[in-house]
């Protein structure tokens, strides 16, 4: 794990190598740029040279909230054509969609602020670096003339201390790059893509929000493309897994169904996703662990809530199904006549509704989490 933060009083030559992790297998190539690929210097910017490298390595959509740090990063990464923004309603929710997407694509990218957003994104990037995604992570951080001062910034714990999210990065991002000096930011942003794709890991990148807008001579020219070793893997191995996963969920009597979150960025994008919660009244899997009052909530009338998120707006379509006739049924519709709509099926399950490996499983949990500390 590698932390690179950027130098705020000394001054080297604008450098046309981009970064490249030692021993890597991403590099960026050093190739012959043909002059009609000089930029002027709108386009010549740190937010566009980052958009740019983003779109080469397939990311199309970044996943943001928007915050006073982030803002001008925002219309930098907004004004490259093919790279699409989705606004989410919290970080948490962007962090999860990046993961999604990079489980689809290849590789993530959300845009939170400092902190605030940083700390909350934060349980999704660690989910990430558990499965071995590469998620790019950018946070607009403070003025690049804040650092070193000692002053105390909004979006902080109220310390004159900037290094609280990114000692937090640094237990489950691969590297973390600190950009707050124009002469190193190439170098620094291209080994943070180069390393997520390499160690397919998520990474940081922090950039001042006083930079995104500015131009500089290293971002005059078309990024330097990277070049991926091929990854080689064992297909008879692949396709046995498949196959043996295939006949798991063929033979499962309760097939697991998903749940999803941000419904209404969903609806605002045009998503055609059929939705299942399920709806067993409380928490199942901790009853079995420790039952105990608090294991009782009080339910919400999803259906409702959708619908009013809907308001009418876009295409939404929702159901409630008590039993497995109703299921098939809401599949069907959602499958044929509602196919151009976000389909929303709260499936309604008894509490007491679960598998005989649930069961042991809680019973497994239980016994060891009520051990007894071992003798002194």
């Amino acid at each position: 794990m590698d932390t690179k933060i950027g130098a705020l009083d000394t001054c080297k030559p604008a450098s046309t190598d981009v970064g490249c992790p030692p021993n890597s297998a991403v590099c960026a190539i050093q190739d012959s740029v043909p002059s009609s690929a000089v930029f002027n210097s709108a386009d010549a910017t740190l937010g566009r040279h980052l958009a740019r490298r983003l779109v080469q390595i397939g990311v199309t959509d970044i996943f943001s909230v928007p915050g006073d740090f982030n803002l001008t990063l925002l219309d930098q990464l907004i004004a490259e054509p093919g790279l699409n923004n989705v606004g989410c309603c919290n970080e948490l929710n962007a962090g999860y969609a990046a993961d999604g997407y990079a489980r689809s694509r290849g590789v993530g990218a959300c845009v939170v602020t400092f902190t605030v957003g940083g700390l909350s994104v934060l349980n999704a990037i660690a989910g990430a670096n558990s499965e071995n995604l590469p998620l790019i992570c950018i946070v607009g951080g403070p003025n690049s003339n804040d650092y070193g001062t000692n002053r105390i910034l909004h979006h902080t714990i109220g310390l004159p201390d900037f290094s609280q999210e990114l000692r937090c990065f640094q237990t489950v991002t691969c590297y973390q790059a600190v950009v707050n000096n124009l002469e190193d930011a190439h170098e620094l942003i291209d080994t943070a893509i180069s390393t997520a794709l390499k160690e397919s890991k998520p990474v940081y990148i922090s950039i001042s929000c006083n930079l995104p807008g500015i131009p500089h001579p290293t971002f005059s020219r078309e990024p330097v493309p990277f070049s991926l070793s091929p990854r080689l893997s064992n297909s008879m191995g692949i396709e046995a897994a498949v196959e043996a996963t295939a006949e798991f969920l063929n033979k499962a009597v309760k097939p697991v169904l998903v749940t999803a979150q941000d419904i209404s960025t969903m609806i605002r994008c045009g998503q055609r996703s059929i939705i299942f919660l399920i709806n067993n009244g409380g928490y199942t899997i901790e009853v079995e662990i420790h039952d105990g009052p608090y294991n009782v909530i009080k339910n919400w009338n999803y259906i409702a809530l959708v619908n009013a998120i809907h308001n009418g707006e876009g295409k939404c379509w929702t159901a409630k199904v008590f039993c497995e006739e109703d299921l098939i049924e809401a599949i069907e519709a959602a499958s044929g006549p509602k196919k151009d709509s976000l389909c929303f099926i709260e499936v309604i399950v008894h509490k007491d509704d679960t598998s005989k490996e649930l069961l042991e499983w809680g019973s497994r949990v239980s016994a060891a989490n009520s051990r007894p500390p071992n003798p002194q």
